[in-house]
């Protein structure tokens, strides 16, 4: 027994009007926040990127969760799992591996050596000019696939609550989606966007504990009585429950598994938007503090994700998920209406909008400075253009970024959302995780290495990806009815990572030395200890 049944809800979303008033409600409140918190006028950059990293730990810890538990997260591992199972959990575990990973290997010492950008690391002991220029398209390519994943499932999101299934509406609704996202960012800044992301992550996961606690009233604490639902609505295929539904039907797909792995582990660590958090604190005491908080919001809201997936297979079904608006990426909301009505569900989806809304906010912040401050001032101004300078121009590449991530975010819209994440992890572990690393850790490393590493990781994963089945050759491709596919693989990550790495060391040994040995020093005591971090690096 249910608290609102399949039969009541059909194959519609409850009430279109009834979830769009809650809907519309929860994003005017949370603009008006924005507008309130961003109230002061944010001329200097580090207002604009980093809110004058004057958060707290634990304000940050809360922030750094909403940051990375994007529409993913949410929607495309729920989806994941209620129609993959075992293979969709392993979505979950990636993620959250990747967070562990990042922490112990990049975050303290990348905020220890930063200012604003990644690039601020990477070009600190090399060359600054070739460095920034491949760092700055390398962010550029992560943030605009992240950004796509999210435009899908705001897509899919608000579809299903407005029951709409023409494309050309839900092309439309990319679309505002968008136009909302620049808002938050011109209006809020950095500042703006952490207070969202506050906001949002107490709210989903105070939303998903209340969801589980539900679903084990309704199934009376017992989790075999949940799987064994599951089961049955799968016309009692044990699969579900078993690894290799989806990855282990041929040798493709176990090599596709593979390379997802290793995207999924490595790729948080080289996640421009993600990093850029641990700039908005004062101190590496508070960093670790945040860091804390973030580890026990994540955890939790991954361990619970497998019981929302194999939930939504039980009292929803898998075949009204594919049949859905936005197919898997319509799980969670659908599960939302058949555990307690719509009034709930327009709730849980307008918190997952929100969901949507602070990832790309963060990401187009990100993007933004990594432009503005990156390319436009250390390479075209030559260090010399104002604070008020790098605002405008940050100001103006997060439009053009929100107008081509609806574009691409339209052509994306029937994938599943952890699987366009995964690509976007896979271009960060490709170009940026090798770089950092050896920047952090080699002291050989040069400025050759660097601008090799950065191109051959970033274009061989964004080449790769374009000629895979995951854009043509197939019926979930992006574009199903082309076929110009010749890498067998949806996702890259086995030949465009060991690439990148390979590259930074091919480069570093054909290149000639850079001779910054002072900087080099420099660099590891500041990464090690925090000292000196306000000190300006110019050479």
């Amino acid at each position: 027994m249910t608290f609102f049944t399949a039969a009541d809800a059909g194959a519609s979303a409850g009430n279109p009007i009834l979830n769009m008033t809650v809907f519309v409600a929860f994003i005017v409140i949370t603009l008006g926040i924005v507008a309130y918190a961003s109230k002061k006028p944010q001329k200097s950059a580090s207002d604009f990127y980093t809110g004058g990293a004057s958060f707290s730990g634990t304000q940050n810890g809360l922030a750094i969760a909403g940051d990375y538990l994007s529409a993913a997260s949410f929607l495309g591992i729920v989806g994941a799992i209620a129609l993959t199972g075992y293979d969709g959990f392993l979505y979950s575990i990636g993620f959250f591996v990747a967070w562990l990973i990042a922490l112990l290997l990049v975050a303290e010492p990348l905020r220890n050596t930063g200012k604003f950008t990644m690039a601020d690391v990477l070009s600190f002991r090399l060359k600054q000019r070739p460095v920034r220029v491949a760092a700055a398209f390398a962010t550029l390519g992560v943030s605009l696939f992240y950004l796509v994943a999210q435009m899908a499932g705001a897509g899919a999101l608000v579809s299903v609550l407005m029951d709409i299934h023409d494309k050309t509406a839900q092309a439309g609704i990319v679309a505002v989606v968008g136009v909302v996202m620049i808002a938050y960012v011109l209006i809020g800044g950095m500042k703006g966007t952490t207070i969202v992301q506050m906001i949002k992550a107490v709210l989903l996961c105070s939303c998903v504990v209340i969801m589980v606690i539900i679903i084990f009233v309704l199934v009376k604490g017992n989790f075999s009585e949940l799987l064994a639902r599951a089961v049955e609505s799968h016309g009692g295929n044990t699969a579900i429950l078993e690894p290799g539904l989806k990855y282990g039907k041929t040798d493709v797909t176990k090599l596709d598994f593979i390379a997802l792995g290793l995207s999924l582990a490595l790729g948080v660590a080289g996640l421009p938007h993600v990093l850029m958090r641990f700039y908005t604190v004062p101190t590496a005491k508070e960093a670790r503090r945040s860091v804390t908080w973030a580890i026990i919001l994540i955890g939790s809201f991954y361990l619970l994700t497998l019981v929302l997936g194999y939930a939504a297979a039980a009292f929803v079904g898998p075949e009204r998920i594919k049949g859905a608006p936005g197919g898997a990426n319509a799980a969670a909301p659908l599960l939302a209406l058949e555990l307690a009505g719509p009034i709930f569900m327009a709730v849980i989806s307008a918190v997952a909008f929100a969901t949507v809304l602070a990832v790309v906010a963060g990401l187009a912040i990100t993007a933004s400075a990594s432009v503005a401050h990156d390319f436009y001032n250390s390479v075209l101004r030559n260090g010399q253009a104002t604070e008020e300078e790098q605002v405008r121009v940050s100001r103006i590449t997060v439009v053009i970024i929100g107008i081509a991530a609806i574009l691409l975010g339209i052509g994306a819209m029937s994938q599943n959302v952890a699987f366009l994440v995964s690509l976007a992890f896979c271009v960060a572990a490709s170009a940026n995780v090798p770089t950092i690393l050896y920047s952090l850790y080699w002291k050989r490393f040069n400025t050759t290495g660097a601008v090799a590493s950065l191109w051959t990781g970033l274009l061989t994963a964004i080449v790769l990806i374009i000629f895979s089945p995951a854009v043509s050759g197939s019926e979930t491709s992006v574009l199903p009815n082309a076929d110009f596919a010749w890498f067998p693989l949806t996702n890259p990550g086995l030949v465009s990572i060991p690439a990148g790495f390979l590259a930074g060391i091919i480069g570093t040994f054909l290149g000639k030395p850079d001779n910054f040995d002072e900087l080099q020093s420099e660099m590891e005591v500041r990464s090690l200890t925090g000292v000196g971090v306000e000190k300006p690096v110019d050479h």
